[in-house]
């Protein structure tokens, strides 16, 4: 009896458990609930399992919401009191211009070192008015003497004593200051030609331009750095060796072309320049160039019949097109003083000139001669030479000239 009451126990106790406890979880001891980092991922076993072919999926795993960038909307401009909405605000003023002037009258001043030395135009007249509260009665002579051994030239020197004079009282002559900046105000006036003086005006294409000038006066050189500066400046240049008298200024032209990638027409040695000169043209029409340099051979300002074959090659130009040629420049060496001077005359008398290029200004202390020559033909200086390098042929502005010849520095 008692045996089987013990077994009804055990069956009982079974099904107790088997019917009321089957698909519950079991308790975990208290330390197994403290957290605990996962154990590091088997990568041979993911690599397997991925290998290895699953049952095909009924439904995509949902793919997490990519949430869009925002959209950036750039910042507007102020807008200025007044000024419409859409309207965008002036720039600022820039300084570059500024920069570039006053590097331009550094780059001057370096060219015309030795007109502004202790012995030359700007530094003798510095000794004038250095260190005086006021001036001698004699300062107009002292002053003439100064100009006249510059190559300011007599008539110029005239007009300038005459005009300081009108410009100041009596009081003010005796005013070392305003001596000195009534001078440099007649100076710029002198140079200042109906405001028509600096680079060239290419209105026409192409635009034609006769270099004239004696032998020696560096216009092939002058072509070549002019060119270089206008193929800077995005215009398309084409040269024509019109100097056909002498083998070298024409290998000189070549060799300048080759350098800055510009065409160059050319004849045989001794071959007409005038038809140099209309090949080029035409060819430039062809090509759609924007500016014809043309070189010429130097004529003795003295020689009428070379004189004469010069107006020639100038009606050959206008032949190839009309109102050409458009610019005609005088080339003079400024070493030449007074001398340059009778040549620019008489060129002037058979051409119709239209400026001048003063080359070699850095090899004189003469630095009044660009005065002389302004005032004596009235005609435009559109560039200065000061050294050989391309970046040496300066566009001719009157008031950074004069600054850079009579400007005195702070230094000074």
């Amino acid at each position: 009896m008692i045996y089987a009451l013990l077994a009804l126990t055990v069956v009982a106790v079974a099904a107790y458990f088997l019917f009321f406890k089957k698909g519950q979880p079991a308790e975990l001891p208290p330390s197994a609930t403290k957290s605990h980092p996962p154990p590091p991922p088997n990568r041979a076993a993911s690599a397997r399992r991925a290998a290895e072919p699953g049952p095909t999926a009924t439904h995509a795993a949902p793919t997490p919401a990519i949430k869009p960038a925002p959209e950036v909307t750039p910042a507007s401009p102020e807008v200025a009191p007044g000024a419409s909405p859409g309207t965008r605000p002036p720039p600022p003023p820039s300084t570059r211009a500024v920069g570039r002037a006053h590097r331009d009258i550094e780059g001057l001043r370096k060219g015309l070192s030795k007109a502004r030395a202790s012995e030359g135009f700007f530094g003798r007249l510095r000794a004038l008015f250095s260190g005086k509260k006021e001036l001698s009665a004699d300062i107009a002579g002292e002053l003439e003497e100064v100009l006249l051994s510059s190559d300011v030239g007599t008539e110029t020197t005239a007009l300038l004593l005459a005009r300081v004079k009108d410009a100041l009282s009596q009081g003010d002559l005796a005013d070392p200051e305003k001596v000195w900046d009534a001078l440099r105000a007649e100076a710029e006036r002198i140079v200042s030609i109906d405001g028509s003086a600096g680079p060239l005006e290419l209105r026409n294409k192409p635009t034609v331009v006769l270099l004239v000038g004696v032998n020696g006066a560096g216009k092939t050189t002058t072509i070549g750095k002019l060119a270089t500066k206008l193929q800077a400046s995005g215009k398309k240049c084409l040269l024509a060796a019109g100097d056909t008298f002498r083998a070298a200024a024409v290998q000189q032209l070549v060799v300048w072309g080759d350098r800055i990638g510009c065409e160059v027409v050319r004849g045989k040695d001794g071959a007409d320049p005038g038809s140099v000169v209309f090949d080029a043209i035409k060819r430039a029409e062809t090509l759609g160039v924007d500016v014809v340099l043309a070189d010429t051979a130097g004529r003795l300002h003295t020689k009428s019949n070379l004189m004469a074959e010069m107006k020639k090659i100038a009606k050959t130009a206008e032949k190839a097109l009309a109102g050409a040629p458009h610019e005609i420049l005088l080339v003079i060496d400024a070493t030449n003083g007074q001398n340059a001077l009778a040549q620019a005359k008489e060129f002037q008398e058979a051409l119709p000139l239209t400026g001048i290029v003063l080359t070699k200004l850095d090899g004189t202390a003469k630095g009044g001669v660009v005065l002389g020559i302004a005032n004596a033909l009235r005609l435009p200086v559109r560039f200065v030479g000061l050294g050989e390098r391309p970046d040496d042929l300066h566009e001719f502005a009157p008031a950074d000239f004069v600054e850079a010849l009579l400007g005195r520095e702070a230094a000074e």
